[in-house]
């Protein structure tokens, strides 16, 4: 791996751009000439599909699904007994790995509801909580399978009360759901499971057709053309943000394990070549370690051309002076998931402004969090951490204000609120008030 040694260098590197779809391969491009028959922008793609969903519903999801993902369904829905026979098709350990993580993630979200937005009255002011009716999630899914995603997503929606949780993904060459994304979907209690992917998935859970109903909000992560359509109907619905490619970056001193930190970042960079895998340390011993044990673990792995592609494009070795210089680089980056592999990491915490998720010391790698530790995994990226987020019961919860005065609050309150009112033009909003008060005091 590349070893950056220059602060100014780095900060360069770490700086973030807008998002943009960029320049595609050539191989979507030609799919994309394939499917609309002339070629187009990923953004033109996307609207035309989105406005063939809205117009043609369930018609326009059997041809894209058919165009594009090269499976002709019968049915667009899952039905019960396909779930039923994919416990059959799914070994024994990972159902009761599936049950594990359900249950942490559970309990941590119920945490979340105990702790987080309360309802209250105050003073005539006050604020009710309610759950989101309906919401859409989407697992991406063809031919990869993340039954991790259906509990991230489903499970906080359901401890938040949300009353239908439906869920959209990519059919298989054999136009079947994985089993395992079924288990998961039985496990996690979702209500519907659409055989539906990329752009019409969104733009069917966004609008709704004959088949799949119309949703309050959309979440889940999903590629260049899933992120698109979430952008676009924005406004129509909901959505959880626009989660792109994965990152991490672990912050290290001298006590660090090379061979750990290694491992870390290739976890990281196996699952895209889009991926962002970064080590920033204090030790030029450890980043030259960890270099050599990237190199020698790569030859170990199954998805090592991925790893590596990953790695020589986006994946760095900072080398910094000290650990405030590497929590300035951390706090610009604002990354999705922050490793401290550092003497006392617990103690650094309150310098951390800006991160999706923060995994301390060598004994919590990020994988668990991916899997297991409870907290979503549907977390902040491409340096949305310092504005967003990660997904969790306050994405599926919505507040309304309440607002109750007596008389004597209102002879209080009134008059500024006519003044302001007045002012701005408004003299329908003045007399309503104005009226009350002189029928407050009596007056004709």
């Amino acid at each position: 791996m590349r070893i950056v040694r220059d602060f100014e260098e780095a900060k360069a590197l770490l700086r973030r751009s807008p998002f943009e779809a960029g320049e595609l391969p050539i191989e979507m491009k030609q799919k994309i000439r394939d499917v609309f028959g002339k070629e187009l922008t990923p953004e033109e793609a996307v609207r035309r599909i989105i406005a063939d969903v809205r117009n043609k519903g369930d018609t326009a999801l059997f041809d894209y699904t058919e165009r594009i993902d090269g499976v002709a369904l019968d049915s667009l829905e899952v039905s019960r007994e396909e779930i039923e026979e994919a416990y059959g098709k799914v070994d024994s350990e990972l159902i009761s790995a599936l049950n594990t993580a359900a249950q942490q993630v559970r309990s941590f979200h119920q945490l979340q509801m105990r702790h987080g937005v309360k309802e209250f009255t105050e003073g005539g002011l006050g604020q009710i909580v309610r759950p989101l009716e309906r919401v859409g999630i989407y697992v991406p899914g063809g031919t990869a399978c993340y039954p991790s995603t259906v509990l991230m997503t489903a499970i906080p929606a359901r401890v938040a009360g949300v009353n239908e949780i439906i869920l959209a993904t990519p059919p298989k060459g054999d136009g079947e759901v994985p089993a395992p994304t079924l288990v998961a979907a039985d496990i996690a209690k979702v209500d519907g499971l659409f055989k539906v992917g990329g752009a019409q998935a969104i733009a069917a859970l966004a609008f709704g057709t004959q088949s799949i109903p119309k949703v309050d909000k959309v979440c889940g992560p999903g590629g260049l053309f899933v992120i698109l359509a979430k952008r676009m109907v924005f406004g129509t619905v909901d959505i959880d943000g626009l989660a792109g490619p994965t990152e991490t970056v672990i912050l290290a001193d001298e006590s660090a394990t090379p061979i750990l930190c290694a491992a870390d970042l290739l976890a990281q960079a196996e699952h895209d070549v889009l991926s962002s895998a970064i080590l920033i340390t204090t030790s030029s011993e450890v980043a030259e370690e960890t270099s050599r044990e990237v190199e020698r673990q790569l030859s170990e792995l199954e998805r090592a051309q991925i790893a590596r592609q990953s790695l020589d494009d986006t994946g760095r070795i900072i080398l910094v002076t000290d650990i405030d210089q590497a929590i300035e680089l951390v706090n610009l980056y604002a990354p999705e998931h922050l490793s401290l592999m550092v003497h006392n990491a617990s103690s650094y915490i309150e310098k951390i402004r800006h991160a999706g998720g923060i995994f301390i010391g060598e004994s919590t790698p990020e994988t668990l969090g991916d899997y297991v530790a409870g907290p979503s995994h549907v977390m902040p990226t491409g340096g949305t951490a310092r504005f967003r987020s990660p997904l969790g019961v306050a994405d599926f919860l919505k507040l309304t204000t309440v607002v109750s005065f007596s008389g004597e609050e209102l002879e209080k309150l009134g008059p500024a609120a006519a003044t302001i009112a007045r002012a701005e033009g408004l003299t329908a909003h003045a007399r309503a008030v104005e009226m009350r008060l002189r029928k407050g005091r009596g007056e004709q």
